[in-house]
């Protein structure tokens, strides 16, 4: 009976830890904490204002309705940029698309910044309070108290329960075509491998002598995060971080 009492005991006491986590997070984290990262910079020619005409194309692949374009094409003609339908007049082409937006953890997060333009993005992992110490004591002094350890440990999972720490990521392809200038002359060798069906795996080579374009190609990593974070709460400020980061590159 000594023994159980004991087993009870530590049990409580290890639940009420967990809370004390769980409530040391819903303090750090109760403000909205936004950031965005590129996986690479780029850096585009300064050209004359004649030839700051671009050509903007983004998608949204992406099971979430968002608002950016507009905005993007806002703050490129107030930086003194032309806007175009066509693509031939273009000293500059923007291509974006959003491929995720979802929760995730910080090691998703991580990963999918690490893989750059083109790579894996974020299996789906979902963010919560997870890295929580355990801690055993030794000791117990009578039933009264291993009860109220006990009850007291029952109420915390209660409150831990709902204590989530949210991130929701998302995940952009960014794609800058540039003209050369002068006497630039543009060698481009594109390989492409892709797959049809379980057996036959495809490889192409496209060969160009004198390519249009200079090419630059980075992805961009926005995260929100925020106790019981909703994405309606994180919409807002993810849209608002993309916006400003697409546009500062020009």
């Amino acid at each position: 009976m000594k023994k159980i009492f004991k087993i009870l005991f530590l049990v409580g006491v290890i639940l009420s830890i967990n809370s004390c986590t769980a409530m040391h997070t819903a303090i750090k984290k109760r403000n909205l904490d936004v950031q965005t990262k590129m996986s690479k910079t780029i850096f585009l020619e300064p050209v004359a204002p004649s030839k700051r005409v671009i050509f903007v194309d983004i998608k949204n692949t992406s099971d979430k309705d968002l608002n950016i374009v507009g905005a993007i094409k806002e703050r490129l003609q107030k930086s003194g940029y032309i806007l175009t339908d066509n693509p031939d007049n273009a000293h500059y082409m923007l291509q974006a698309n959003i491929l995720q937006v979802g929760k995730s953890d910080l090691r998703g997060v991580a990963n999918a910044l690490r893989a750059g333009f083109g790579g894996a993005v974020v299996g789906g992992a979902i963010g919560s309070v997870s890295d929580r110490s355990f801690t055993s004591y030794g000791s117990y002094n009578s039933k009264g108290a291993i009860i109220g350890t006990l009850v007291g440990g029952i109420a915390s999972v209660v409150g831990d329960a709902l204590v989530d720490d949210v991130i929701y990521v998302m995940i952009t392809d960014l794609q800058i075509k540039e003209r050369p200038n002068g006497d630039e002359v543009i060698q481009q060798t594109q390989n492409t491998s892709t797959t049809s069906g379980t057996a036959t795996k495809i490889n192409q080579t496209v060969s160009y002598g004198n390519a249009k374009w200079k090419i630059y190609r980075t992805r961009i990593v926005s995260t929100a995060n925020k106790v019981n974070l909703e994405f309606e709460e994180a919409k807002d400020s993810l849209e608002k971080s993309l916006i400003k980061s697409i546009s500062g590159i020009f």
